[in-house]
C-alpha cells in the first residue's frame, strides 16, 4: 500500500510496522495503492464532496411526460394501474388518492391527486374537490401519529412558473416539518438527508390509515 508520502506497503507486513492494523486494511497477500490526492488536476479547497449521482435522476427530468397533455404518459395516471408497493401508494379513494413523492423534500412527503388526468384547480368536480381535501386533513393526521412532525407545508404548484414538476396532472402536496429540518444541507448543497426509505414509509403511512387496512390493488 502506498501513503500520502508514497512508502508502499505490504498486507502481509501490516503497515511500515508490521502490525495488524495494516493487514486487516489491505487484506490477506494484496498490495493497496492509496493515491495522494495532489496527483491529480484541481484546486485543493477546505470543502468535503457528498455525492449524489442518484439525483440525476431528477435533474434529467425521468418520469417526466414529454407531452403533458398525453394521459398515457403521465406517472401519476400510471400510478393507480400498479401495485400500491411498485407505485408508492398509501391510500385508494374514490376520486382521488395518497401517493409518495419520488423526489421528496422531507420524509413521508405526500402527494393528493385525483385519478382524473386534470391541471387546473378550478377543473376539479365538486366530489374530487372534497376528496381531495378529506385526503389532505387524514394524510395529516396519519402523518402525525407515524413521524411526530411539528408542522406541515400544504398546497399546490399551479403551472411550471409556479414550480409544478409535472404541471399536466394536479396533486396537492403535504410535506411534514420537523425543527431543524432546513439545515444548510438544502440550503448550501441542494442535498436532503433521508433517514428512512420510501417503500418502509408507505407501509408505516398504509397501516396507520384509519382504514385500517393498508391498499393493496
Amino acid at each position: 500500500m502506498t501513503d500520502r508520502e508514497g512508502t508502499t506497503m505490504s498486507a502481509a507486513d501490516g503497515g511500515p510496522d508490521g502490525g495488524a492494523e495494516g493487514t486487516a486494511a489491505a487484506g490477506p497477500g494484496k498490495d493497496v495503492r492509496v493515491e495522494d490526492s495532489a496527483a491529480f488536476p484541481g484546486e485543493p479547497d477546505a470543502l468535503d464532496r457528498l455525492w449524489t449521482p442518484h439525483r440525476m435522476v431528477y435533474i434529467q427530468g425521468e418520469g417526466k411526460p414529454d407531452d403533458p397533455a398525453d394521459a398515457e404518459q403521465c406517472p401519476f395516471c400510471a400510478g393507480p394501474g400498479r401495485s400500491d408497493e411498485d407505485a408508492l401508494i398509501v391510500h385508494r379513494g374514490t376520486s382521488a388518492f395518497v401517493i409518495l413523492n419520488l423526489f421528496p423534500y422531507n420524509s413521508g412527503h405526500l402527494l393528493v391527486c385525483p385519478y382524473r388526468h386534470v391541471a387546473d384547480y378550478t377543473e376539479l368536480t365538486e366530489q374530487e374537490v372534497l376528496e381531495v381535501a378529506e385526503l389532505t386533513r387524514t394524510a395529516m393526521r396519519v402523518v402525525r401519529a407515524v413521524s411526530k412532525p411539528a408542522g406541515f407545508n400544504l398546497g399546490m404548484n399551479q403551472g411550471e412558473v409556479a414550480g409544478a414538476g409535472i404541471a399536466a396532472h394536479l396533486h396537492q402536496h403535504v410535506v411534514p416539518r420537523w425543527q431543524g429540518d432546513a439545515n444548510f444541507l438544502p440550503i448550501v448543497a441542494r442535498t436532503k438527508a433521508l433517514p428512512i426509505l420510501l417503500a418502509d414509509t408507505r407501509r408505516m403511512f398504509a397501516e396507520a390509515w384509519p382504514d385500517g387496512e393498508a391498499a393493496d390493488g
